[in-house]
């Protein structure tokens, strides 16, 4: 499997393989086919290779790695190795800050859920933190996650009615207002564990509307 790599780079988002549990081909197929630039985790390196996926560049502290860095640069060539070893992050966090970095305006990320639950909650907790520099979704086979852009913290999208739609609170949120949802909020407050707003979904074909005042809010859509 390979990314085929027929876009510009930065006309379409890149791509983030992170080290959680592993998508579909089929998912991994078409991200791949709309990314002109992948990040590969090294927690991940060796099930990516094994899918002979294109890798522009390897990203982390390189503590686990089980091969040669130059028999990579030769077989990736032309590979970029980052090595990013500051502990206070996670890899993730670093990668998204190094395309940050690197002006790209957007990035979608795979295998950043499933296995460690700690690592699950971590990643999809810090989407918001970075909502004012770039656009990210976190993509698996039953989900897409991503922030509601700050500023005026609205969002406007259409949907096929019966599409789930949570909206979830990083901490809390408040003064958020629906439009076409079945449980409409009116300028209401969420809060993380105490009220969620999980499950939801659209009335009809048609526009759904969020927006909210204060806090971070993400959106997910999600399907069983």
């Amino acid at each position: 499997m390979s990314s085929h790599h027929i876009v510009r780079e930065k006309q379409e988002p890149a791509l983030i393989i992170a080290n959680g549990e592993a998508c579909s081909e089929d998912l991994l197929g078409q991200l791949l086919e709309w990314s002109p630039f992948v990040l590969v985790l090294d927690g991940a390196i060796d099930r990516v290779l094994s899918r002979g996926i294109k890798i522009d560049v390897l990203f982390g502290d390189f503590d686990h790695l089980n091969f040669d860095l130059d028999d990579l640069r030769s077989s990736q060539f032309p590979i970029e190795i980052i090595h990013a070893p500051d502990q206070e992050k996670t890899d993730l966090e670093k990668a998204i800050e190094f395309l940050i970095e690197r002006d790209f305006p957007a990035a979608n990320i795979v295998w950043a859920t499933g296995k460690r639950a700690d690592h699950t909650m971590v990643n999809i907790a810090n989407l918001p933190k970075y909502s004012s520099h770039i656009k990210l979704k976190m993509i698996d086979d039953h989900s897409c996650i991503f922030p509601i852009l700050p500023f005026p913290n609205i969002f406007i999208k259409w949907y096929k009615k019966g599409s789930t739609i949570s909206l979830m609170p990083i901490g809390e949120a408040t003064g958020i207002t629906t439009k076409n949802l079945k449980y409409s909020l009116y300028s209401e407050t969420l809060k993380l564990g105490h009220r969620n707003g999980s499950s939801n979904e659209a009335i009809e074909d048609g526009e759904v509307h969020i927006s909210y005042q204060t806090g971070d809010m993400l959106i997910m859509e999600c399907k069983d």
